[in-house]
């Protein structure tokens, strides 16, 4: 577990090459090279980014994406290679959480001029938010399960039945009432429309319940595996699991379910609103078979990076390998884009997942007011109340800039503009 400089205070100082995208910040562990020219980056990620570079199983160097802020253990907008371990408050507990976009047949003129019956649709389509503490009164969850729930549950059991097979206390709570639905927070469904009017539908979620209490109680026991050596880690959320330990090939076992339940959520809940918006009467018959993309944003995998197998944990970052499809959403407000890796190897084949948040939800909740956010979120068919201030444009840094800051990374493919946005 020693590693010289860990026991004491670290300087972090920045390397500025013109010919780079990246800034380069020299820590007395390994190099953080940060693609943040031109965007915010508050001190506390800073200091994040400098914990995890001290670790003596990273690989290389951390990478920081432009959408990089504060989070809990490591930084949102990070990319973590580890050798022989894995660190589960990296991966999180939404694991799985990311994005999907279909390419529908229908163009802007065959929208209905008022798309709040669209927005209805869909919210009738997927349960969101949470209602009554998450009990059995709760919107988010499904009463009756639909039937591709079901046949998607078959071939998940079997996982869940080995997780809770030997950490039974994970049995509780909701799995497949919960398979197929949005959550709330950051979480959302848009239709958007491309720059040749074509219409998108896009959406964001993960595991969520059942994720959440893998993620929970593998951070608690990896913290209480490295209770010894608290005292050479930099921040004890940082705890993780070498090879060979007692619990790693569970977490392994378990965080690859989640992530198959999470991309299996997003498959539902895309069907389930396209069955939707096709029995709608205002809307031409249509095809949603054009283009489409599922990406993980918050997951850990084994990828070789400079000749050596790693586990690359991105948290709050999205693979971007060369010809690679992924989704870097925009704010409520924003634009979104669909994008096509470079593989650049300095990211680790990696870019952002998102534009990042600025301040935090209860700043954002100070800040702005609701008609703040009523202007914000302008032309889009969305909420534009109280409740959702918090996950309003200003709450969040530029897409644009975000964008021109990892050029290296990704290309555009296509830009979305959303219509309707559905938040949990």
């Amino acid at each position: 577990m020693s590693r010289s400089g860990l026991d004491r205070p670290t300087s972090l100082a920045s390397v500025r090459d013109p010919d780079l995208n990246y800034q380069l910040l020299e820590t007395d562990g390994v190099p953080i090279k940060a693609w943040v020219r031109g965007v915010p980056i508050e001190d506390g990620a800073r200091k994040q980014l400098e914990n995890v570079a001290l670790l003596p199983i990273v690989h290389k160097w951390v990478a920081a994406m432009p959408d990089v802020h504060w989070g809990i253990g490591a930084t949102v907008g990070s990319v973590i290679p580890t050798r022989n371990a894995i660190i589960p408050a990296a991966v999180g507990v939404d694991i799985g959480c990311g994005m999907m976009a279909v390419q529908t047949t229908l163009s802007a003129s065959d929208l209905p001029d008022d798309l709040r019956g669209v927005r209805t649709t869909i919210e009738k389509a997927v349960p969101h938010g949470r209602t009554d503490h998450g009990g059995k009164r709760d919107r988010g969850s499904f009463d009756r399960v639909p039937v591709r729930a079901e046949d998607t549950w078959k071939e998940l059991r079997r996982g869940y039945e080995q997780i809770i097979g030997t950490y039974s206390k994970l049995d509780r709570g909701k799995h497949v009432t919960q398979l197929g639905t949005l959550g709330g927070g950051n979480h959302f469904i848009e239709v958007c429309l491309d720059e040749a009017e074509s219409v998108w539908v896009m959406l964001h979620s993960g595991s969520r319940g059942v994720g959440n209490r893998i993620g929970t109680h593998f951070i608690d026991l990896a913290k209480k595996d490295m209770r010894a050596h608290w005292n050479n880690l930099p921040d004890k959320d940082l705890a993780y699991f070498e090879e060979g330990a007692a619990h790693f090939e569970h977490y392994v076992f378990a965080v690859e379910w989640a992530q198959r339940y999470a991309q299996a959520n997003r498959e539902i809940m895309m069907a389930e609103i396209l069955d939707g918006l096709v029995r709608r009467k205002d809307l031409p018959p249509f095809r949603a078979d054009k283009l489409a993309v599922n990406c993980h944003h918050n997951y850990v995998t084994r990828e070789v990076h400079y000749g050596d197998e790693v586990f690359v944990t991105r948290k709050g970052a999205v693979r971007a390998g060369v010809g690679e499809l992924g989704i870097i959403p925009g704010s409520m407000g924003e634009r979104s884009f669909i994008v096509r890796g470079k593989g650049n190897p300095e990211s680790f084949s990696s870019c952002s997942h998102g534009a990042g948040r600025v301040m935090s939800r209860t700043e954002a909740k100070k800040r702005f007011s609701v008609e703040d956010h009523a202007l914000a979120t302008s032309g889009v068919e969305c909420r534009k109340d109280a409740g959702v201030l918090d996950e309003t444009p200003g709450a969040y840094k530029s897409i644009d800039r975000v964008m021109e800051a990892q050029n290296d990374l990704v290309e555009i493919v296509h830009t979305l503009k959303q219509v309707v946005c559905v938040k949990g």
